[in-house]
């Protein structure tokens, strides 16, 4: 199996690497840093931790124009995906291509060989990680895979590509916090090795329940009376998120018990109603920190934090930068912008 990851625009390769597709249970895990060099501005790196049987990719990407990712695998593949970042248009060849939009998003699929385009947008972070394994290694993972995912497991028996899910899905709070407990890892040797492999496995596990709890409730709810008061309560939210009610409170104006509510909102929209808010709430400072040249405290508060070390705190579990460092990104793109004018 052979993973190849080339930015088209700097002419360099953020990975090229080749495993044996056989799971050796006494391979180490090997780890390489790759970092392409650009203006002072952008962030490209990308870590590499691989044994037989797997890679590991982990990679931090800020641009100052338009970049073109080419990926590609050569040999069955199963491939876990996570994405930090929005607006990456993704083109994949002879497969389907899902919705992408969104940010922090993820899927799994399966393809014999496969190739896929990703144009990032200027001046937005993207980070992604993803696990590329062979099918025997994907084989050791989940024995039961027909059981919980029958029709995925069908396509990679018969070399069908195939996604998991027909379209990419919120990344879930226990989903993150697996990925930082990989990115923490500080194991050496054979127990590095272990440890990521479950960590692997913990991840596919959670990738599956999604996909299942998706696939049961909605198709249910979209029938039921209850359907209209959880589109209600999106709508509360929606327009109060800075001072969203709270689960009774919001339980009890929509008159829908909290146990259906709670249940319910994730089932039909993808994220927890706690969850929902912060969104809101980190997509509105997002918009404020790139249109106004405002303190952190007061985006905080606007954004209906009353404490500037929760909403910070928040933002960097989010966006993976802090307030801070995402201000101070931005103000060095619109000093080179003001320079510019300038010449």
């Amino acid at each position: 199996m052979k993973v190849e990851s080339k930015l088209l625009g700097h002419g360099e390769w953020l990975v090229k690497k080749e495993v044996e597709d056989q799971y050796d249970q006494q391979s180490l895990i090997t780890e390489e840093l790759f970092t392409v060099r650009g203006n002072c501005l952008e962030i490209i790196k990308s870590r590499i931790l691989s044994t037989s049987g797997f890679i590991l990719i982990d990679t931090q990407l800020f641009f100052t124009k338009a970049e073109t990712d080419v990926f590609e695998i050569k040999g069955d593949c199963v491939v876990m995906s996570f994405m930090y970042g929005s607006d990456v248009e993704l083109s994949v060849e002879s497969m389907d291509n899902p919705e992408f939009t969104k940010p922090n998003r993820h899927n799994m699929w399966y393809a014999p060989n496969y190739t896929g385009t990703y144009i990032m947008p200027a001046y937005k972070q993207t980070n992604y990680l993803c696990a590329v394994m062979s099918k025997d290694f994907y084989h050791t993972l989940i024995s039961m895979g027909p059981l919980l995912h029958r029709d995925f497991s069908t396509n990679i028996e018969k070399g069908i590509p195939s996604y998991l899910s027909a379209s990419y899905l919120p990344l879930t709070p226990d989903i993150q916090w697996v990925i930082r407990e990989i990115r923490n890892c500080k194991r050496s040797g054979l127990f590095k090795r272990i440890y990521l492999e479950t960590k692997i496995r913990e991840l596919l596990l959670l990738q599956i329940e999604i996909l299942m709890e998706q696939k049961a409730e909605p198709e249910m709810l979209m029938d039921s009376p209850d359907f209209n008061k959880l589109q209600q309560a999106r709508e509360i939210l929606d327009s109060n998120f800075t001072h969203a009610p709270t689960l009774p409170e919001l339980s009890r104006k929509i008159s829908l018990n909290e146990f259906k509510l709670k249940k319910g909102f994730k089932a039909c929209f993808g994220d927890t109603v706690k969850s929902y808010i912060i969104k809101l709430r980190m997509e509105r400072a997002k918009e404020l920190f790139r249109s106004h040249t405002i303190p952190v405290s007061e985006v905080a508060y606007e954004c209906g934090y009353k404490d500037v070390s929760h909403f910070s705190a928040a933002f960097k579990r989010f966006y993976g930068l802090s307030p801070q460092k995402f201000k101070m990104q931005g103000n060095m793109v619109l000093g080179l912008f003001y320079s510019l004018l300038l010449i």
